[in-house]
């Protein structure tokens, strides 16, 4: 059954009619029209859908749009307009993506470490990491990208 949810994502208000059991990833690709937060596995196990809700890292495949009533939500696309972000900026410099399609995934879960633990250590990093898959193995970029971004914050 289909009923009216109020969302809020990147600061954005939205009203859709839609299942409450529907998946918060479709609503934010399929209805919100915002296609940064990809679809990977569908089953919350590679971490490409991840966005914030509340600050916290969730996995949108599996994670029901009711659960973000009243709560913000954040994808990639919310966390800058102009990739000015630091995880934005270092994953830039760190050249981290090579197919890209798990980065925004990556970077969203990054940024819930960082809120965190603004001096992560490679340990630190790889626990807080280990859910988000990259099948082209690009772990050591994504790690270096992190460590970037921490100073990047620093310096601002």
């Amino acid at each position: 059954m289909l009923s009216m949810t109020n969302l809020t994502v990147n600061k954005k208000a939205y009203s859709v009619d839609v299942s409450p059991t529907m998946p918060l990833l479709w609503v934010i690709r399929d209805i919100i029209g915002l296609t940064g937060t990809k679809y990977g596995c569908g089953a919350a196990l590679c971490g490409a859908c991840t966005v914030h809700v509340n600050g916290q890292a969730v996995r949108s495949c599996n994670f029901p749009v009711s659960g973000a009533v009243g709560k913000e939500v954040t994808t990639i696309e919310g966390l800058s307009d102009d990739l000015g972000h630091p995880l934005q900026q270092a994953w830039l410099e760190a050249d981290a993506p090579q197919c890209g399609y798990c980065q925004s995934g990556q970077i969203m879960s990054a940024a819930t470490l960082l809120s965190k633990n603004s001096h992560p250590s490679d340990k630190d990093i790889d626990t807080a990491m280990s859910g988000n898959i990259c099948r082209c193995g690009t772990y050591q970029r994504i790690r270096n990208a992190i460590h970037i971004a921490a100073k990047i914050k620093d310096a601002k």
